[in-house]
């Protein structure tokens, strides 16, 4: 389980920089408001999946059938990546596409993803064969691991908060760009 969060914390930290370099800095999608809307609302929707990973993984035992709402928690963030793949090609039509760093830095992340689950796995058994309940997790980790993934998931909870607001075009969604005219 230590390695399945180092992996993850690790994908937090570069999925930050996707969000702040491409998605924010060079795409500016929020400022895209309504054209960019289907990709804002596929990442808010992934960042509350996420922040449930990163909220609870180093704090709870999903035990029992909870595993399964966990699966499907996992299981919807990735069918919801591979949806953001494809819609990112009609949203960033007007940028000439996503920018080959941006794909670079989406295919470590699912490379990441597929160690964190992979470490994840015999811990998702062991939980699987125990009473159905959350529980507190006894994985040794460092506090640090433990409080920096509560931090990122506050951080990118409040990022989904910031995609739908952008997404709905509400007043000063685009902040701190200024609302890009689609034609």
């Amino acid at each position: 389980m230590t390695i399945a969060l180092w992996l993850l914390a690790l994908q937090g930290i570069i999925g930050a920089f996707d969000t702040v370099y491409y998605h924010e800095w060079r795409a500016r999608l929020p400022a895209r408001g309504y054209g960019a809307a289907s990709e804002l609302k596929l990442h808010a929707a992934r960042d509350f999946l996420y922040a449930m990973l990163f909220g609870t993984l180093p704090w709870l035992a999903w035990q029992g059938a909870w595993v399964i709402v966990l699966g499907f928690v996992i299981v919807a963030e990735i069918i919801l990546t591979l949806w953001d793949f494809i819609v990112e090609i009609t949203v960033r039509k007007a940028l000439g596409d996503v920018y080959a760093g941006e794909r670079v830095t989406h295919a470590v992340m699912g490379i990441l993803y597929g160690g964190m689950l992979a470490n994840l796995i015999p811990t998702l058994v062991q939980w699987w064969s125990l009473p159905t309940e959350l529980n507190v997790s006894h994985t040794e980790i460092s506090e640090l691991l433990r409080w920096s993934l509560s931090m990122m998931a506050t951080g990118v909870f409040i990022s989904g908060l910031r995609d739908l607001y952008a997404a709905y075009e509400l007043p000063c969604g685009s902040w701190p760009w200024r609302k890009i005219e689609l034609s």
